[in-house]
C-alpha cells in the first residue's frame, strides 16, 4: 500500500524528532551487522557519515540492501513511536553535490555534538544515502502494537504531504 499523507506527516515527525538511527547490513560471511549512526534528511531520504574503511562501508557496497529503524525516547508503552525501514544504500562520490548537501545537512544537525568539522581529506569519510523502499510505522499512543505499512516510491521521497 502506498503511503498516505496522514501517514507520512507521522513517518517525518519521527525521522526530523530522531539523532540516530540502528543501521543492519550483511556482512561478507553472510551474518548481519548492525551500527548506530547519527543521521540527517531530506523528506524521507536520510544521510549519514562513516570512515570510508569501515566494515558497513564495505558491507554497503558489496550490498546495498539494508534495513534500519529509528525510535522515539518514551517512559510509558502508550508513548512508543518508531519506524522500520526496508532500504537501499549508496555510498556518495566525494565530488558530487549530493554529497556536499549530505554534509552540510549532518553538520547542520550535530555541529554541537561534533564540536568540529569532519577531516577536510578526501576519501577519508564518505556520505550515504539510503533511500526507503517500504517503512513499518509503530504508534502505540493508537493502541498497543499498532502498526502501520507503507511501500515508498520515488514519488513520496520529498516533504510534500497533501495527497
Amino acid at each position: 500500500m502506498p503511503i498516505d499523507a496522514k501517514l507520512k506527516r507521522f513517518v517525518l515527525a519521527v525521522i526530523e524528532s530522531g539523532r540516530d538511527l540502528s543501521l543492519a547490513t550483511r556482512r561478507p560471511d553472510g551474518l548481519p551487522q548492525a551500527n548506530t549512526v547519527n543521521y540527517a534528511n531530506d523528506g524521507l531520504v536520510l544521510y549519514f557519515a562513516a570512515a570510508a574503511t569501515s566494515q558497513k562501508i564495505a558491507n554497503i557496497q558489496a550490498c546495498a540492501k539494508v534495513s534500519l529503524t529509528i525510535n522515539t525516547p518514551y517512559n510509558v508503552w502508550t508513548e512508543i513511536k518508531g519506524l522500520s525501514m526496508a532500504a537501499t544504500a549508496e555510498v556518495l562520490a566525494d565530488d558530487t553535490a549530493e554529497s556536499r548537501e549530505a554534509m552540510q545537512r549532518l553538520l547542520a544537525k550535530f555541529i554541537a555534538a561534533w564540536g568540529m568539522s569532519p577531516p577536510a581529506e578526501a576519501g577519508h569519510i564518505v556520505y550515504v544515502r539510503v533511500t526507503p523502499t517500504l517503512i513499518n510505522a509503530i504508534n502505540y499512543s493508537r493502541g498497543f502494537g499498532y502498526n502501520e505499512r507503507a511501500d515508498i516510491g520515488a514519488e513520496d521521497l520529498g516533504v510534500e504531504t497533501k495527497r
